[in-house]
C-alpha cells in the first residue's frame, strides 16, 4: 500500500503512523531554515543549513547516502544518493523548486524500494511557504 500526505492529513491524521515524533520535528527544523532563509537558493544551500540544524539539534543522520540498484539480480553501476537518511530509515528528499510534483513522488518511492525503507519525506523549500509530502509504503 502507498499512502502520500501532504500537511493537510500529515497534522490532522488521529491514528499512528512510523516514526511520527521523528518526523514532527524534522519539518520543525526544516520550518526554521526555511523562515531563516525564504524561497530563492538552490538546494544545497538548504542541505547545508538543515545538516547544521541537525547537528545542533542531535538528529541522527547521513548526508548523501548511496545505495545500490539491483536489476534481474545484478547490481547497477549507477547508485541512488537519497539527500539525507534520518534516524537509520527516513529518506528526506529535498527541493527548491515551485511545487511538489508526481516526478517527485515517484523518484521517492523508487528511493525507498532501492534502500529497502517504508518512510520517506519530500521537503521543499521553493515556495513562499514550506511544503512537504509524507510517503509511506507498506
Amino acid at each position: 500500500m502507498l499512502i502520500i500526505e501532504d500537511p493537510e492529513t500529515f497534522y490532522s491524521r488521529k491514528e499512528d503512523f512510523p516514526m511520527r515524533e521523528e518526523t514532527y520535528k524534522i519539518i520543525g527544523l526544516a520550518m526554521e531554515v526555511h523562515k531563516t532563509l525564504g524561497k530563492g537558493f538552490l538546494e544545497i544551500v538548504y542541505k547545508d543549513a538543515l545538516e547544521i540544524e541537525f547537528t545542533d539539534n542531535t538528529i541522527l543522520y547521513e548526508r548523501e547516502k548511496s545505495y545500490t540498484i539491483e536489476y534481474k539480480e545484478r547490481i547497477l553501476k549507477r547508485k541512488y544518493t537519497a539527500d539525507f537518511v534520518a534516524h537509520g530509515n527516513l529518506i528526506l528528499e529535498i527541493k527548491a523548486q515551485s511545487g511538489i510534483y508526481d516526478e517527485d513522488i515517484k523518484q521517492t518511492i523508487n528511493y525507498l524500494a532501492c534502500a529497502n525503507l517504508t518512510l520517506g519525506l519530500i521537503i521543499n523549500f521553493g515556495e513562499n511557504s514550506l511544503t512537504f509530502k509524507r510517503v509511506i509504503l507498506s
